[in-house]
């Protein structure tokens, strides 16, 4: 019989147990532990790199679409698919945040220059995307200008998360993306909010900065008069938008774009064809009918919404009887997000510091970039260029005697020898004689001696012109200048925004701005699709102006669609007034005089003036 018996373990005694334990004050891990997080926030995920106007997800998104071939002109692949190459190779956060960040650069209401082209529902501004299963995407037209010459050494490369692969630093951004989409996000102790502008004012501003490096705020504010949203509408006043470019922080009020309909012989409707930046139908419907049922608004008999994707926004507030609309719409602008305000907080990084910038910065800022992109990139064409320059000139010498360099390659034991004796025969280096050997049989022919002559020129051609560009910074600029009109000629659009500033009268009259010639380069008013927009928004902000001097705070808007024509006013004796063609006053001064005044003639005095 076999007995076990339990071998006795010995008792655990912590203290034979080697620890090492710091002891940290609290406070000190708390402020390093919290500076750490905010240095991560501000740096890798909420604010944009002032070059690209990129945030690093965003970065990621742009030029791994790039890698993977998305341009314009393939088939669209799955959102999904996108979304975790960026996450499996770049971004490794979750995939909810990557698929947020590319819809928001698919939405063309939030972007003045989409740099992803999506296919499936994207959201609107009252709704979100489909799942990115459902959803497909490719890079849109302007992405490319984003990526453009980005293999040509133009900007620095760090490993990812891992350090298995490189990744940008920032991107080549042929286009100023951080003022044309403008963007927002919130870190830490921090926040950006930037607001869009048109391609073509923000190149013709940064051409003329770099001409004139001195050029003060108000000679760039000719070129880039206000943001240009993407969704149109009424800018009214610019001081806001002198300061916020000043400063880089100010506030402005956007309006949203009506006129009045008649629904019947009797009925009247506000019809709203463009909201504020970022204000969604039914957001407005919302709200409005708060205000109904409050009794803030009054007048209304309805609102319905009609947008669709044809039409275009449309909002049919119907009147009731009896209502002035104008009235009624000066009362919508205060109680609902028909009239909305909008803050400007530049705030961006510029050699990985948060910075506050007026318009001027962000410009030079992203001037500079495009020097160094273009320097860079010539001097890399430079260096390959130069490279097959000497492979062409070895192989032309070779191909002299093409006879003894296939006698001497047949007649050596190996290729090591090979290469030997011909850089001993021919006085080639290691680099020519290698290359050499390599060459297929088929182009040693006499076409391709003659192409290989052709090849010679054209490189050495191609690398004066290089070597002429590095060594003067006026043609240098010169090709930053004409890669700035190429993007604005590939990219650009009209002005959709009509901006409103005081004359010397006191009024509020559109603006426009200027090319580079000093005349109107971008006739604001002539980039709408109805053409009796600026002026209907002048006559609001006209009539704002005069209520507000008159003290009467509720009819700030009473004006809104009276056009200010000639006109006569008729009084008669019992104190009546009419008003009436302005022929009527010569008619009058000129009657017959079988048209004489009779007792029954009750017109008084008659004069000329306009309808306001």
């Amino acid at each position: 019989m076999v007995s076990h018996r339990k071998t006795a373990q010995p008792a655990f005694d912590p203290r034979t147990v080697k620890e090492h334990i710091v002891e940290t004050p609290l406070n000190e891990e708390m402020s390093k532990s919290f500076l750490e997080y905010a240095y991560s926030v501000i740096y890798a995920r909420a604010l944009p790199d002032a070059r690209d106007g990129l945030k690093p997800v965003q970065r990621r998104i742009i030029y791994q679409m790039g890698q993977m071939n998305l341009s314009p002109d393939r088939p669209y692949m799955k959102s999904a698919r996108v979304v975790g190459e960026v996450m499996g190779k770049l971004h490794p956060h979750g995939d909810s945040a990557i698929y947020e960040a590319m819809v928001r650069l698919a939405q063309p209401f939030a972007m003045r220059l989409p740099l992803v082209d999506g296919h499936g529902n994207f959201g609107s501004l009252d709704d979100g995307p489909a799942a990115s299963r459902y959803t497909e995407a490719r890079m849109a037209r302007a992405a490319l200008g984003m990526n453009a010459d980005i293999a040509e050494d133009t900007v620095d490369f760090t490993p990812n998360y891992d350090n298995k692969l490189q990744e940008p630093t920032v991107l080549p951004s042929a286009i100023p993306n951080l003022l044309v989409n403008g963007g927002s996000g919130i870190a830490v102790g921090m926040a950006t909010n930037m607001a869009t502008h048109n391609l073509g004012e923000v190149v013709a501003a940064a051409k003329h900065l770099m001409r004139h490096p001195d050029a003060t705020l108000e000679d760039l504010m000719r070129y880039v008069p206000g943001p240009d949203w993407p969704s149109g509408g009424v800018i009214v006043g610019r001081s806001g938008i002198r300061e916020a470019y000043e400063s880089g922080r100010g506030a402005l009020t956007t309006r949203s774009v009506t006129h009045i309909e008649n629904v019947t012989a009797r009925k009247k409707a506000i019809v709203v064809t463009e909201l504020p930046f970022m204000v969604g139908p039914e957001r407005v419907l919302e709200r409005i009918s708060e205000g109904v049922k409050n009794r803030k608004l009054e007048g209304i008999s309805g609102a319905i919404d009609l947008t669709d994707r044809h039409n275009g926004t449309r909002l049919v507030i119907e009147i009731k009887t009896g209502f002035d609309p104008n009235a009624v719409l000066a009362q919508l602008f205060r109680h609902t997000p028909l009239q909305d305000n909008f803050t400007i907080n530049n705030v961006a990084l510029v050699n990985g510091r948060p910075h506050t910038m007026g318009l001027k910065e962000m410009l030079k800022v992203w001037v500079d970039h495009r020097r160094v992109v273009i320097r860079r990139r010539s001097e890399f064409r430079r260096r390959k260029a130069l490279e097959r320059l000497h492979l062409v000139e070895g192989l032309l010498l070779a191909m002299v005697d093409i006879d003894e360099v296939i006698q001497v390659i047949r007649s050596s034991d190996d290729a090591e020898a090979a290469k030997t004796r011909l850089i001993a025969v021919f006085d080639l280096d290691d680099i020519q004689a290698q290359y050499i050997l390599d060459l297929r049989l088929r182009r040693l022919t006499k076409m391709s001696r003659i192409e290989l002559e052709a090849e010679r020129d054209d490189l050495k051609q191609r690398i004066e012109e290089l070597e002429r560009i590095l060594a003067s910074n006026e043609a240098l600029d010169g090709v930053v200048i004409d890669e700035m009109d190429e993007a604005v000629a590939a990219y650009g659009t009209p002005r959709r925004t009509v901006l409103l500033d005081e004359d010397a009268d006191g009024g509020l009259v559109p603006v426009t701005a200027h090319g580079d010639d000093g005349v109107s380069a971008t006739a604001l008013a002539a980039a709408r699709t109805a053409a009796t927009v600026s002026s209907a928004a002048a006559d609001v902000a006209a009539a704002a102006k005069a209520a507000k001097k008159a003290g009467e705070d509720n009819a700030t808007a009473t004006a809104l669609q009276i056009d200010d024509e000639p006109c006569a006013v008729m009084l008669s004796a019992t104190g009546l007034i009419a008003r009436t063609h302005e022929d009527a006053v010569e008619r009058w001064e000129n009657r017959s005089g079988s048209d004489a005044r009779t007792k029954d003639d009750q017109i008084v005095s008659i004069f000329r003036t306009t309808t306001r």
